[in-house]
């Protein structure tokens, strides 16, 4: 997902679908100690269990979680629902008959953002789309928390230079890594810096909620800035004579760099859920 510098907007009035993604009430315990006027809001484990894990995990940049460390972040993943995060299905927002006008734009809020990771929600509407992107560095896991979505993910070939700007209207060969529909709950997504579809875009069938744990986040002054591609067929240009059936051809796609889609363009809401406890 891009850097916010770029793809969000912050807006204080919401209008249209925006003012349709909102935070359940969550219950809140009060001590009797007269001296405790304020309230205490409780945290989902769930919520809490995956900042602590974060924290443990995420160790800065030039760093990749162990096998062992992405299990643990998948396994918490993989329980946590809408509840967890101060959403409901009940919302308007999620109802597929509620239409969206004109050309949908994606939400975004953050729940918790350092230099080591950043944890962050995307909703997407019916036909909303996160354009083709890489996320150089970076580790990434995608937690489809509720809706439906195609998902079209792509690894360079040669990763030896994959954070590297291309050249103007340069083509890279990309190979296929993921084109499928997913429904929730489904399984957690993690994509490396070189590997496991790090460029990727999303598609929303339905209104969709989207929790993601970036590490390290997008960053301009680090050089972690987000590009974006077009996709082109791999029998649209030589590949050195590199000899390719028609079927392998489908698992390869020549990638170019362009500048910034107007469908990227995101709209930054305020995160109103269940604060975490940072200790």
């Amino acid at each position: 997902m891009a850097t916010e510098t770029r793809m969000v907007e912050q807006k204080s009035n919401r209008v249209g679908h925006m003012s349709k993604v909102q935070y359940v009430k969550m219950d809140i315990k009060k001590r009797k100690c007269r001296d405790i006027k304020r309230p205490v809001p409780v945290v989902p484990m769930a919520l809490q269990e995956l900042f602590v894990a974060c924290k443990e995990v995420f160790k800065g940049p030039g760093t990749v979680p162990l096998p062992c460390e992405v299990e643990k972040l998948c396994r918490i993943l993989d329980n946590m629902k809408l509840e967890d995060v101060g959403l409901s299905n009940n919302l308007p927002f999620f109802k597929h008959n509620v239409p969206v006008k004109g050309s949908p734009r994606v939400i975004y809020t953050t729940i918790y953002k350092c230099d080591k990771f950043s944890l962050c929600i995307f909703f997407l509407p019916a036909t909303g789309v996160i354009p083709l992107h890489n996320h150089p560095g970076m580790t990434v896991f995608s937690k489809l928390l509720l809706g439906k979505m195609h998902i079209k993910s792509y690894d360079w070939v040669d990763p030896t230079n994959s954070d590297d700007p291309a050249k103007p209207c340069e083509k890279r060969l990309a190979k296929l890594k993921t084109d499928l529909v997913f429904t929730s709950p489904s399984s957690t997504s993690v994509l490396y810096p070189t590997s496991g579809g790090n460029i990727h875009s999303f598609t929303a069938i339905t209104p969709c909620a989207v929790l993601d744990v970036l590490g390290p986040p997008y960053s301009m002054e680090d050089d972690r800035d987000c590009s974006y591609y077009k996709e082109h067929p791999y029998g649209s240009f030589s590949n050195g004579g590199m000899a390719m059936t028609e079927e392998e051809a489908k698992g390869y796609g020549w990638l170019e760099e362009i500048e910034m889609p107007e469908n990227s363009r995101m709209d930054g809401i305020q995160y109103l859920g269940p604060q975490i406890i940072d200790i």
